[in-house]
């Protein structure tokens, strides 16, 4: 479609200013098709992959509506992260920032609830909130839904995964029933489209297209490793490409935290995000990473939604995601506001089958790259400083210091080669390590033969997910299941309550996510019984899930969480 530019959307003169001041000129494609829409007060299903400017989309229309004089809470927006809600009230509030008088309050859990109802007390008009806290201060009646004419569901797939299906229904029935419903989502699962249908009146669907989807000015490159020396290889890329920012994505918080501890070891500033950490800590690590004090930001699914840098220069996919579409989301964080970025995957043995049908979903190209060599790092190395001797050559008078060289020379037995030699060698600092690099050439993706011509268990996006979350009859068995599922790399955790107890499928799926950080995207198979229920989770988060769901409870109820045992 053609440019549009902010101008030409009828937009308030205070909305404009702000958006000049973040920098912006054109609307990107959802906003330039949804902005109209929104505006004309209609029910909406806006479809869109993460970094497409979707905050903007809604935001904009919404603060159009807003009425600054009246204190009373007028629009509330759900999403699934308290990062993403953080985000996205900084961005509303950037957008208001000529609009006096309108206050935007985020709520998520892991906040002081006490501060937060002081806040909604103090005249806010517009709520960005999870789910679960806004059910929270639903229960303690502390927000009021009357004055409400405009509700925003933000990657409401995503909620969707995480568990959050009941509490948005429970949210979305108690709102006025005369009221604007806006959806965003990158897909369209039938549960989203049965929202669509209870709580919206003849929406109008806006859809990105698939190419407008991709992230064409991203360069992908991806390198086959082993396990161990993954560190050594990104760190010999990253001092290669020397990029400015970078981001790296693991797939459990373990995995985090262990390759921040080797980065900073090393000497780079990095810090991790995940989970565990507190908000005061995520809001540290992400003031740090923006103002650039920390140059890498390695970061779960999960954690890493709704960051939003436009500087970010290079994505490390240390990990390969256990969904197509979070690589999509993982390199968009980079080639951000028209400039360029670079995207290198890691691949470990079969893995790069995965990475092959990633290539195919995102009608993209991943380039197969050899491992840089020590050769290649240590020349890297000593032509950036000598470039920054050129430069003190040039611009400083180096006459008293030649002297001094020029004495030591004559003193003792070695050249002035070897000395500039030897200096250069400091500067450099310690070499990387050594790695046996396989010496087979790069494959091509599109080469690759097929898996053993076997497919590997996914369906619909999901491991063994059947439509009502149980699993295929096939799956199921009692106690004994195994404790590996048959799916690759999926582990079977046994679970003490089931049906008897009220629960459902979705509350299971909840509580994992939640606790654990993963993303319910990454939960397999969850086979409910009448006493007992079956969950499949990824082998190398098995560990982590069942230490996080010690003394958790579900709709009340006190659980246990073990390995299935093997039969």
């Amino acid at each position: 479609m053609e440019s549009v530019k902010f101008e030409e959307l009828q937009l308030d003169d205070r909305i404009l200013r702000a958006v000049a001041d973040m920098g912006f000129e054109e609307a990107s494609p959802i906003q330039a098709k949804s902005i109209p829409v929104q505006m004309e007060g209609v029910d909406m299903i806006g479809q869109a992959q993460t970094g497409t400017g979707k905050t903007a989309a809604f935001g904009i229309p919404l603060l159009q509506k807003i009425d600054p004089k009246n204190k009373k809470l007028q629009a509330v927006a759900l999403c699934p992260t308290r990062e993403l809600a953080i985000q996205v009230a900084e961005e509303i509030r950037s957008l208001a920032k000529y609009m006096h008088g309108i206050k935007v309050l985020p709520i998520y859990g892991g906040q002081d609830i006490v501060r937060q109802i002081k806040g909604l007390k103090d005249g806010t008009q517009i709520i960005i909130g999870t789910p679960g806290r806004v059910m929270d201060h639903m229960r303690r009646k502390t927000v009021k839904f009357d004055q409400v004419h405009t509700v925003i569901m933000d990657e409401a797939d995503e909620m969707l995964n995480m568990g959050f299906l009941e509490d948005m229904e429970t949210i979305l029935s108690q709102l006025p029933t005369e009221r604007q419903t806006i959806m965003f989502s990158a897909t369209m699962p039938p549960e989203i489209q049965k929202i669509a249908e209870s709580f919206q009146k003849d929406p109008q669907v806006i859809r990105v297209v698939k190419k407008e989807l991709t992230v064409p000015k991203v360069t992908q490159y991806y390198y086959e490793v082993k396990p161990r020396t993954k560190v050594e290889v990104m760190c010999r890329l990253l001092d290669l490409y020397a990029p400015k920012l970078s981001v790296a994505f693991c797939n459990t918080k373990k995995q985090v935290d262990e390759l921040v501890d080797e980065l900073q070891g090393r000497g780079y500033f990095a810090e991790g995000l995940h989970g565990d950490l507190k908000q005061i800590q995520r809001d540290r690590v992400m003031n740090s990473f923006r103002n650039g004090r920390t140059e890498i930001l390695v970061a779960t699914d999960v954690a890493a939604r709704g960051i939003d840098v436009d500087d970010v220069e290079a994505v490390f996919n240390y990990d390969i995601p256990q969904d197509d579409e979070y690589y999509v989301h993982r390199i968009g964080r980079t080639g951000r506001a028209g400039r360029t970025g670079i995207a290198f995957s890691f691949v470990v043995g079969r893995e790069v089958y995965k990475l092959r049908d990633i290539q195919r979903y995102c009608k993209t190209k991943i380039i197969p790259q050899a491992v840089p060599s020590l050769d290649d790092i240590t020349e890297i190395k000593a032509e950036k400083i000598l470039e920054q001797a050129g430069c003190v050559m040039n611009e400083m008078d180096l006459s008293p210091v030649v002297h001094i060289l020029e004495k030591k020379l004559l003193e003792e037995d070695y050249t002035s080669l070897e000395l500039a030699a030897a200096l250069l060698r400091m500067h450099m600092g310690e070499s990387n390590e050594d790695i046996i690099i396989d010496s087979r050439p790069a494959r091509s993706l599109d080469d690759l033969d097929s898996w053993g011509g076997k497919e590997r268990g996914r369906r619909d996006g999901r491991y063994g997910r059947g439509r009502d979350g149980r699993g295929d009859r096939s799956q199921r068995g009692g106690r004994g299941g195994r404790g590996r599922s048959q799916d690759n790399g999926m582990a079977r955790l046994f679970l003490n309550v089931g049906r008897d107890q009220n629960i459902k499928p979705g509350d299971v799926l909840g509580a994992i996510a939640g606790e654990s950080g993963i993303s319910g995207r990454m939960i397999g198979s969850i086979d409910m019984y009448d006493k007992y229920t079956f969950v499949e989770v990824p082998e190398d988060c098995a560990g982590e899930v069942l230490e996080c769901m010690k003394r958790v409870k579900i709709r009340g109820k006190n659980v246990r969480m073990e390995l299935a045992n093997e039969k």
